[in-house]
């Protein structure tokens, strides 16, 4: 019995080393030889499929299974770089382009986000410049009709590492590359912005041109760069509205995340007059989520007209560009200051600072994104938020009586400032964050709490 298992498992033994002598010599004989795949270059996908699988079973004797491939497109897998991207400082960039097709000149600044990229394209604080997400991966979620901060997109330019090629929102109505198609927005994609992020940290915001024309030579873009400048340049008046208008529709109660704004709008309605400098469409929402009636008017408008409407608060928007190029601004806010409770932001912040007396510089590569700390001294609070401004305060040249309240975590740059004798309150930040953080949300209660205040004065005298 013992003698017939040792026979049977010699003779086992012998066809397992035959058959992988069999198989080392299959392996051999197939990575010697070069199996070409037959594949028309016009064939549709299907009919490469098939002609791939008729390849396989002939050469595998029948056993192929089923596969499925991609015809190809084109000789190259990789996207054609038909755009360029050329700084002030010489540099050329190449990229895809998708969007709109032609020549713009801006000033180039990155943003941190890592979502929002609707909001960031569509606020006017953005207008004259080119925008670099640092967030590789941009257009995954399309374009909606309800997170408009504006009617347009106001950038010059956006710059992304990978547009996505699908877009997945349940809200979403077109893609990234149509919306900047029908906005005439030139979009770059499949360029290096880590890279660049690092050369605008390093030399600061630069001058670019970005182009799709092959006709033009890098030097002639270059100097083009180098003949444009932001500073000076009055952009309030080219984003603002032209004539007065009435808003008074607030937060939808499915995106309302604040239940202080429901409370505040059971004491209200207070009528605030906003002063139009680039308004963000979700600061109009926050501040009728507070319960005010608002007002909205050109940034020329006069004070004096202003005044006459008799409002409980004065509103001083978010802009884009230069606050010293834009005097009929500041002069506005000096003759309301002290008769009527006023609050600004961003550029209203910055201008007001000038009406206060104080001077503004121009920061090294600004303030972009949705992560910015900021400190509210007289607490000592910490608030995240979202900035956006190239422009700062200089607290030194602020007269007594004005106290900075906030100060950037990341610099140290002044973030706020009020003002009691004056009746204002400023941040250099976007307190209706939208996307981003809510942090800062409490800066329009504070406003409506002085408007209160100010009224119950008026009413007990």
């Amino acid at each position: 019995m013992m003698l017939k298992q040792g026979v049977q498992q010699r003779i086992a033994a012998g066809a397992t080393q035959s058959t992988r002598s069999c198989v080392v010599e299959a392996h051999a004989q197939a990575s010697s030889r070069q199996v070409i795949t037959p594949f028309a270059p016009r064939a549709s996908g299907k009919t490469a499929c098939l002609g791939f699988a008729r390849s396989a079973a002939s050469v595998s004797g029948g056993r192929a299974r089923s596969l499925v491939v991609r015809a190809a497109a084109s000789a190259s897998p990789f996207p054609k770089r038909n755009a360029r991207l050329v700084l002030e400082d010489g540099s050329v960039w190449h990229a895809t382009a998708f969007g709109a097709t032609g020549t713009e000149i801006g000033e180039v600044v990155f943003n941190t986000s890592l979502s929002g990229y609707q909001e960031i394209m569509t606020d006017p604080s953005y207008k004259g410049q080119f925008v670099a997400f640092t967030c590789p991966h941009i257009g995954n979620v399309g374009i909606n009709l309800e997170d408009m901060e504006s009617t347009k997109c106001h950038l010059g330019a956006i710059i992304v590492r990978d547009l996505s090629c699908v877009v997945s929102n349940y809200r979403s109505r077109m893609s990234l590359d149509e919306y900047c198609k029908k906005e005439n927005v030139i979009g770059l994609a499949n360029l290096d912005t880590r890279a660049l992020t690092k050369v605008l940290r390093e030399t600061g915001c630069l001058v670019g041109v970005v182009t799709t024309d092959a006709s033009k030579t890098d030097a002639e873009l270059v100097t083009m760069a180098k003949g444009w400048t932001i500073v000076g340049k009055d952009l309030l008046s080219v984003v603002s509205c032209t004539e007065p208008y009435e808003w008074g529709k607030g937060t939808t109660d499915e995106w309302e995340f604040n239940h202080r704004a429901k409370l505040n709008k059971q004491h209200g309605p207070f009528h605030v007059v906003a002063y139009d400098f680039g308004i963000k469409t979700n600061i109009l929402r926050r501040l009728a989520s507070f319960g005010c009636r608002i007002t909205v008017v050109p940034a020329t408008y006069p004070a004096s007209e202003v005044l006459k409407m008799n409002p409980d608060g004065v509103f001083f928007s978010n802009g884009p560009g230069d606050p010293s190029a834009a005097p009929y601004a500041v002069d506005n806010a000096k003759a309301i200051l002290g008769k009527k409770p006023v609050f600004g932001i961003c550029m209203g912040h910055q201008v007001l600072g000038q009406a206060f007396g104080g001077k503004t510089f121009k920061l090294k590569f600004g303030h972009h994104g949705g992560n910015h700390p900021i400190r509210y001294m007289p607490t000592g609070r910490v608030e995240i938020s979202a900035q956006n401004h190239n422009f700062a305060v200089d607290p030194s040249t602020l007269p007594a009586g004005v106290e900075v309240t906030h100060i950037n975590l990341n610099d140290g740059t002044c973030a706020g400032m009020v003002f009691k004798e004056k009746k204002a309150m400023t941040i250099q930040y976007h307190p209706e964050a939208s996307p981003g953080p809510h942090d800062a949300d409490v800066c329009f209660e504070q406003f409506v709490d002085m408007m209160r205040a100010e009224k119950a004065a008026h009413a007990s005298a």
